[in-house]
């Protein structure tokens, strides 16, 4: 059975990836006309966004990417940055 949720009922909700890493806490949700376009994640100080990221705030994940909400929000872990990404920013 499909649950309705509201907005509201999302912000400083944990999300976590697919493979259970915790990536942060929603911030905002962006909407375009009547859809929802993507979520502003916040990152924590005991999230992944906060070990890849360093000094920014947080990131944009596009609503397509996530799975189901619920408690807690579950996205894809394509949202993570990969190996070769963190590798060529080490550089």
């Amino acid at each position: 059975m499909l649950k309705m949720k509201r907005i509201s009922e999302t912000y400083d909700m944990k999300v976590f990836t697919d493979v259970g890493e915790y990536f942060g806490d929603v911030e905002e949700s962006i909407l375009t006309q009547n859809k929802v376009f993507g979520w502003r994640v916040r990152a924590t100080k005991t999230s992944f966004l906060n070990k890849v990221l360093g000094s920014a705030k947080g990131v944009i994940v596009p609503h397509q990417l996530v799975k189901s909400i619920g408690d807690i929000m579950i996205i894809s872990k394509s949202a993570l940055p990969s190996s070769s990404d963190e590798e060529e920013s080490q550089e």
